[in-house]
């Protein structure tokens, strides 16, 4: 580790932390139909909208109807970009005329963009046309982050809301997210990683002459705008195969900042529009401080490990770390970095490969989705996810001074637990189950690229990395097979709607009650105590759950390592 490097990391967290508020108060005026800068413009865009939808902006759901809406719309989303993967060859804007994806695949490519996971087991510049990368990709990317957005601010109005039986609207969240929020802040971004050198053009693959004389085909297209909404959305599927480590995604590190503060702003803003919307600006603020906590303890942890490199190589004289897997323009400090940000957040996106990380650098990003991506997470699904333990959190405050919790003088109780236990073991079945399966299946083990206990973290990670909606995979893993393809596509799903379902149960549960007064028996929940009690609820809860898989996955990969065995 470096001084350099570690000064990097810091420019990084001042950067974000200068983003919540200015981000945070405009996300407020949006979702709270304010007027903004932007309503000139889009109000008439937005009001066509709603009446091609048949609904008003002051039109309200139960949480029943808010879930529902949500259902139907994603299920057509499926159905949709199903049916362009299946007919790209014969649509236009294919001019390297790429043949259809296959049904298993893109089976799975479409409930991936749906739940916002962006899971990718193909090369995209080798398998998507353009039409399939803008009109159906890149619109899920929108909408789906979109999605994420309007359950949070679903769950935010519980709070702020007393003895109301409505949530909100799910068409005018939805709609207000993608076009005030993520359509904006995309067309500066596209124009800026442009000027920085990213491709976006409509025109076929360049071929050059290599200095061999050999003919190289070297991909382009609508690079900028893809980049643009899978980093702002945490969608993180990426372009080119090699994602956010290849130069034309991902140039310098301009653009690798720039990229990285785009996976956290949203994120990061929605804990101070909490704060904003019930009234306590204190209490976003220390959810921000749980979620930053957990996010420097990883950030320093594999840093370390890659700075340490490998032992059996220091013992032959290489030292200086292990680049291993990393774009030398980016070094150690800011692949970790970008590791510990994209699993930390629902994106998925990569600017090196996890694979081939030391065991204890790959263990960090594996912990981080299996802890439900709370540490900031994905757009809207951080906030909702880390509510869930904030839940669990505030039952645990209450059984141990022998009162009824409540958290911003809304009760908790049996309802709300049951739900939010429910959407949190969701997670551990789906990552866990097929795990197992697919450990001691012949087919499934056939696409190991690695012996030993990395192989099996491989077939974790893949899982973990689906049912967390995230995305991003350890490098090895043969995942474009009918068993892979079917299984992640129901982890996705799994992970994605048996948490937000619960999660709206809770929201409507909470709405409907009324605001207990605080007295002096009321447990704060806006500084240093309820921060480490969440933050010890969230490590407790992940590690009696994943400990045993990781123990027989990265934690034996180290322990080999340091007793100089190799697979």
């Amino acid at each position: 580790m470096t001084v350099f490097g570690w000064l990097q990391i810091l420019l990084f967290c001042g950067l974000l932390l200068l983003l919540v508020k200015p981000l945070g108060a405009y996300m407020t005026r949006v979702f709270s139909g304010e007027r903004t800068l932007l309503s000139p413009l889009l109000s008439p865009v937005e009001r066509g909208l709603y009446a091609v939808a048949g609904t008003h902006e002051r039109e309200e759901q139960h949480w029943t109807a808010y879930a529902v809406s949500l259902l139907l719309f994603n299920l057509m989303g499926v159905l949709l970009l199903y049916g362009l993967l299946r007919l790209q060859d014969m649509l236009p804007l294919n001019p390297a005329g790429l043949p259809a994806v296959g049904p298993e695949l893109a089976f799975n490519t479409a409930v991936s963009f749906v739940t916002n996971t962006n899971w990718q087991s193909y090369g995209g510049e080798a398998t998507m046309s353009y039409l399939s990368q803008m009109a159906g990709l890149a619109v899920q990317n929108f909408v789906s982050a979109a999605t994420g957005m309007a359950i949070a601010i679903a769950l935010i109005r519980a709070f702020s809301r007393a003895s109301a039986k409505a949530i909100g609207n799910f068409w005018v969240d939805m709609t207000r997210a993608t076009l005030y929020i993520l359509l904006p802040l995309c067309i500066l971004l596209t124009l800026a990683y442009v000027a920085l050198g990213v491709p976006q053009t409509f025109g076929p693959a360049v071929s050059a002459t290599t200095l061999e004389g050999a003919e190289q085909t070297i991909a382009v297209g609508p690079v900028a705008s893809q980049l643009a909404i899978k980093m702002l959305g945490t969608n993180g599927g990426g372009f080119f195969n090699a994602n956010s480590a290849h130069p034309f995604e991902n140039p310098d590190a301009i653009s690798n900042m720039l990229q990285m503060l785009s996976i956290f702003a949203i994120g990061a803003a929605f804990t101070h529009v909490f704060g904003r919307m019930v009234g306590n600006e204190r209490q976003g603020w220390a959810i921000l401080s749980a979620m930053g906590v957990l996010f420097l303890v990883g950030v320093a942890v594999v840093y370390w490990a890659e700075a340490a490199g490998n032992p059996l190589l220091n013992g032959l004289g290489l030292t200086g770390g292990n680049m291993e897997g990393k774009e030398v323009r980016f070094g150690i400090a800011l692949s970790a970095l970008f590791s510990v940000i994209t699993t930390a957040a629902s994106c998925g996106a990569v600017n090196a490969m996890h694979g081939s990380f030391t065991a204890l650098g790959g263990l960090i990003p594996l912990i981080n989705m299996q802890l439900g991506e709370v540490i900031v997470g994905g757009v809207g699904a951080g906030f909702y996810g880390i509510v869930l333990f904030i839940v669990i959190a505030i039952f645990v405050a209450g059984l141990m001074v022998g009162r009824t919790p409540e958290y911003l003088g809304k009760k908790i109780e049996a309802k709300e637990m049951k739900m939010a236990v429910l959407a949190i073991l969701c997670l551990p079945l789906a990552m866990l189950l097929f795990t197992a399966v697919a450990a001691i299946l012949p087919s499934a083990v056939a696409s190991i690229g690695t012996a030993g206990p990395h192989g099996f973290s491989e077939i974790l990670y893949a899982y973990t990395s689906a049912a967390a909606n995230n995305g991003s995979a350890f490098g090895g893993l043969s995942a474009n097979t009918p068993w892979f393809n079917i299984t992640l596509g129901l982890g996705m799903l799994m992970g994605r709607f048996l948490v937000i379902i619960p999660a709206l149960a809770i929201a409507g549960s909470l709405v409907s009650k009324k605001t207990v007064p605080a007295s002096a028996g009321t447990f704060p929940t806006d500084g240093p105590l309820f921060v480490g009690l969440l933050v010890g609820t969230i490590v407790i809860v992940g590690g009696l759950t994943f400990l045993p898989s990781l123990a027989l996955g990265p934690v034996v990969e180290h322990l080999a390592m340091l007793a100089g065995q190799t697979f």
